[in-house]
């Protein structure tokens, strides 16, 4: 369990396994909910925090981050004991709200004052003990054109891009490819070095969906190629990835290389482990188990190349009698992640065993 004074690298020492997310408000019962399903880890979601609904949230209900894009420490520091007063770990913040880095993505007139913020609250994350600020470069956000059901009239999200108008304009005017990697590497140039010393890892999640552009906008994580420019860009032990599975599937890039290059090159920080039946620029979420790939040989991979961080559901479908943040989708997912994981443990052991065995004969 984390301490004020622990270095979030204790994370380091914990074995792979499953943990949960997708969500803002570490409320006691929902991290009960989830450790009653066997998960101890957490990562929290929080691209709400500065929207104008969560005005209206009572206040014992309200995460305690406050501030004009960005977060003290002493919030930050009560954000992980209120998930430590429950037994479990706070591993990660990810998807901080738009408006925080927005004009750091595109070069805005706010762009030096936004980043010396994301500075002070990757600073302020390393000193309450938060280990992984997890980021997207996706200023046009994420995209979805409906919903579709799935096995036993299930619910899940849907992208097409014959009924999304993606030329339509997000912002004030076309960017180029040249425009958005600048930016990117200006960004790097200036968060690296103060995340290196606060002690915090960056976690770069993949555009979704992976097109090539919306809204006028560039996806420049939309392919195993811009990714490897980006993780090359810098070497440090302190970038690496978000690898939701559920992107890359959508790129149709091969996953099997895409584990291993960036595993073995330690660059896998945490995985949102999900699946979607098709590709760009047509696919639907669906069930871990009725995905685009073997989710079983999946598994087995990421702990051969050596990862050993934490793995969670990510978009699940919604089940019936579901709640918005799809309880039953999300049990469903982390026992069947359990299970491969048991299972997977299983095999090597009667494996190890085997050869023990052979090599006393």
């Amino acid at each position: 369990m984390a301490t004020d004074n622990d270095e979030p690298s204790s994370f380091e020492d914990l074995p792979l396994r499953v943990g949960a997310g997708q969500f803002m408000d570490p409320a006691p019962e929902r991290l009960r909910y989830i450790k009653q399903l066997g998960a101890d880890d957490v990562l929290l979601n929080m691209y709400q925090v500065d929207e104008p609904d969560y005005e209206h949230m009572p206040d014992d209900e309200r995460v305690p981050l406050t501030g004009d894009g960005e977060w003290s420490a002493e919030n930050l520091r009560e954000l992980r004991e209120r998930v430590e007063a429950e037994g479990m770990r706070l591993n990660a913040i990810e998807n901080v709200p738009v408006s925080f880095y927005e004009d750091v993505m595109l070069d805005g007139p706010n762009r030096d004052e936004q980043m010396e913020k994301l500075k002070r609250t990757i600073r302020n994350m390393g000193e309450a003990g938060i280990p992984v600020f997890g980021y997207h470069w996706a200023p046009a956000g994420v995209w979805r054109t409906g919903w579709a059901t799935t096995r036993g009239g299930a619910e899940v999200s849907v992208f097409d891009a014959d009924e999304a108008d993606v030329d339509e304009l997000t912002h004030d005017r076309e960017y180029t490819e040249e425009e958005l990697w600048d930016n990117y590497e200006y960004f790097l140039d200036e968060i690296l070095p103060v995340a290196e010393e606060a002690g915090v890892t960056l976690c770069l999640h993949p555009s979704d969906p992976p097109m090539e552009r919306l809204g006028g906008v560039p996806q420049l994580f939309r392919n195993f190629e811009n990714f490897k420019r980006a993780m090359n860009y810098r070497d440090s032990d302190h970038h690496g990835l978000d690898l939701c599975l559920g992107c890359w599937s959508e790129m149709g890039e091969p996953l099997d290389e895409v584990v291993r290059y960036f595993g073995e090159r330690d660059e896998i920080v945490y995985v949102h482990f999900r699946d979607v039946s098709g590709t760009v620029p047509n696919f639907s979420e669906d069930f871990i188990d009725e995905g685009n790939y073997d989710e079983y040989e999946l598994l087995s991979l990421l702990d051969e190349v050596g990862f050993s961080g934490m793995m969670i559901p990510d978009h699940t479908p919604h089940l019936e009698g579901d709640t918005d943040w799809e309880h039953r989708g999300r049990a469903y997912t982390i026992g069947y992640l359990r299970g491969m994981l048991k299972a997977m443990r299983a095999e090597q052991a009667a494996r190890d065993a085997g050869v023990e065995a052979v090599a006393q004969d």
